[in-house]
C-alpha cells in the first residue's frame, strides 16, 4: 500500500542546495551594496566577492562577467516591482497607484542610488543598455502600454493617442523630481502630477 503524502512528494530544499541558495542571497545583497556605493564602472567581481565573504568561483559559477552579473540580478529586482496592472476603474486611479507603487521603489535608500549610475553608464555602454532596456525598462512599459490600452477601451482616452509619449509621461517627471532635483513628494504632491499627467497623455495626440 502507499503511504506517501503530499510532503513526501513535496520536500523542502536542505543541505547543499539550501546552501547554495543562501550564497547566491549573499552575493545579492553585496553586488547591490557594492554597486551603491561605488558605481557600476569602479565595481569589480573581486570587490563583491570581498564583501560578501565568498571565493570567486562561487561568483563565476552563476555569472560569467561583471555585467551578466548586474544585468541578472537588476533584472531581477525590477521584475518584482513592475507596476500593477489590475484594473482601477479610472485611467487616475491607474495613473494615481503607478505614481505611489514608483515612488515607494525608489524611496529604497540602494534603488535611488543605482539607478542614475546605470543610466549614465548605459550612455556609454550599448551592450549594458539593451540589455537593462529589454529586462528592466521593457516590462514596465509594456504595463503602462496596457493601462493606456484599458483607458482607451473605455472611452477616456482618444485612440490616437502617442503612445510612446504617453508612456514616458508616466515616469519621467517622478524620476526626474526624486533621483535629480527633489523636493517634497506628499499627497498633495502626487493628486498634482496625476491630474498633469492624465491631462497631458489625453493631449498627446
Amino acid at each position: 500500500m502507499d503511504t506517501s503524502s503530499d510532503s513526501d512528494l513535496v520536500r523542502p530544499a536542505t543541505g547543499a542546495a539550501l546552501l547554495r541558495e543562501s550564497v547566491t542571497e549573499t552575493i545579492r545583497r553585496a553586488m547591490f551594496e557594492e554597486l551603491a556605493e561605488t558605481g557600476y564602472a569602479r565595481m569589480s567581481m573581486e570587490a563583491v566577492t570581498r564583501r560578501a565573504g565568498v571565493g570567486k568561483a562561487a561568483l563565476y559559477r552563476r555569472w560569467p562577467s561583471k555585467e551578466a552579473m548586474v544585468v541578472d540580478l537588476v533584472s531581477e529586482m525590477a521584475t518584482e516591482h513592475i507596476p500593477t496592472t489590475t484594473d482601477s476603474g479610472s485611467l487616475s486611479g491607474d495613473v494615481d497607484r503607478f505614481v505611489r507603487e514608483t515612488m515607494k521603489a525608489l524611496r529604497h535608500p540602494l534603488v535611488g542610488r543605482i539607478i542614475p549610475d546605470l543610466l549614465a553608464e548605459s550612455a556609454r555602454n550599448s551592450t549594458l543598455q539593451e540589455a537593462l532596456h529589454h529586462a528592466v525598462l521593457g516590462p514596465r512599459r509594456a504595463a503602462v502600454a496596457t493601462l493606456l490600452r484599458r483607458a482607451t477601451e473605455r472611452g477616456e482616452l482618444p485612440p490616437d493617442i502617442d503612445t510612446s509619449l504617453a508612456i514616458d509621461l508616466f515616469g519621467a517627471p517622478l524620476y526626474f523630481r526624486m533621483l535629480a532635483v527633489g523636493g517634497p513628494t506628499d499627497d498633495g504632491y502626487v493628486a498634482r502630477l496625476v491630474k498633469a499627467i492624465v491631462a497631458a497623455i489625453a493631449a498627446g495626440r
